[in-house]
């Protein structure tokens, strides 16, 4: 068996799920997943991802070894999880990684990281939401990435912020909002490529005008630093914060644990979607059996189970009708923001450092 030599780092067995899994989903297909029991004695695949947590990977996990798969899920960041498997490219330990945006996943495969694989389930999404030319990696969900604001902190939407810019620029706002403690998150990067792309300028700082950088300095400036280990959610219950960002899924499970009603803000020029994605790492032992792990979770019936458990919008159009109706509504209601990705996937690195040096506290 192999086990990541990160051990600080959260991983989920299928003996230590099972106890936290919901409802047991048995395999899509007859014999999905077989080839993962047997075909290594009692092989295991390790999969990293940055869309494990709020239960998410313990449900996951307990489901998969219904269907056959022994998993390990090592839960990191989106930033994390991409140099992870960077620096591992020549030794990996990775077998299947899922969870990334676009932007992440364009990266891995300029760096040779990704196996090509076209699932199962293949001509039930759109292709072009991926790697269409190449097929390394395939969508799964798609999502809103938000900001929102604690409901009872306001007397009226109108009092409430309508963009991310009002935060900075709007005296009742500033000190009231969290900014992230770190920016390797994924959902933390797209908030960045959200804010900046407004100020694309080709003859500007890592293609961004002086005025965007003026803006993320002042994010910063006038945000409350996020507390580590502290959610959003409990800040704002707590009243030390009223916003913050968010993605939708998230905006679900913790509305409902932390009992805060909070509402998305809906900018004028839309919002970053984050289209998570699946994929098989390149030089895998396992291939066979990553493969029918592929398979198996992306499958309609995989994707519309965990819709409703997670609040997820699928990409899988078969998944849709029985999928979780509130979160593709939810989603639909979004206007994707206009962003050029290109932009954003040479320089985000570069970004963050800029933001890291300069700007975040």
């Amino acid at each position: 068996m192999k086990v990541p030599p990160f051990a600080k780092h959260r991983i989920l067995t299928a003996a230590s799920a099972l106890i936290a899994g919901s409802f047991l989903l048995t395999a899509c297909a007859p014999g999905a997943g077989e080839s993962a029991a047997n075909a290594d004695g009692n092989a295991t695949l390790v999969v990293y991802s940055n869309s494990v947590s709020d239960g998410r990977g313990a449900w996951l996990t307990a489901q998969a070894a219904q269907a056959g798969f022994d998993l390990e899920l090592v839960d990191l960041g989106g930033g994390d999880v991409m140099n992870r498997l960077t620096a591992e490219k020549n030794n990996p330990i990775a077998d299947v990684t899922f969870g990334m945006n676009n932007v992440y996943f364009e990266k891995l495969k300029a760096q040779d990281v990704l196996e090509p694989y076209t699932p199962a389930w293949s001509a039930e999404v759109d292709s072009a939401m991926g790697d269409e030319e190449d097929k390394t990696f395939w969508p799964i969900v798609r999502e809103p990435i938000m900001l929102v604001y604690n409901e009872g902190a306001y007397p009226s939407a109108d009092a409430a912020p309508r963009d991310w810019t009002d935060l900075w620029t709007k005296d009742q706002f500033k000190g009231r909002y969290e900014v992230p403690g770190a920016s390797t998150g994924a959902t933390t990067q797209m908030v960045y490529s959200g804010i900046l792309a407004r100020y694309a300028d080709p003859k500007g700082e890592l293609g961004i005008s002086k005025e965007g950088w003026d803006q993320m300095a002042a994010y910063f400036e006038h945000g409350s630093t996020a507390v580590k280990g502290e959610d959003l959610y409990a800040r704002m219950k707590a009243g030390t914060v009223d916003a913050g960002q968010m993605w939708l899924a998230g905006k679900n499970s913790r509305e409902a644990e932390y009992g805060v009603a909070t509402k998305a803000v809906q900018p004028e020029v839309g919002v970053p979607f984050a289209v998570q994605h699946v994929a098989m790492v390149k030089g895998t032992d396992q291939a066979e059996a990553a493969q029918d792990f592929i398979d198996w979770f992306g499958s309609a019936k995989v994707q519309a189970a965990w819709s409703n458990e997670f609040f997820t919008a699928p990409t899988n159009t078969q998944a849709l009708a029985d999928a979780n109706k509130q979160a593709i509504e939810q989603t639909e209601a979004f206007t994707p923001q206009d962003i050029d990705w290109a932009l954003v996937a040479e320089n985000i690195d570069a970004w963050v450092e800029k933001i890291e040096l300069e700007y975040r506290k």
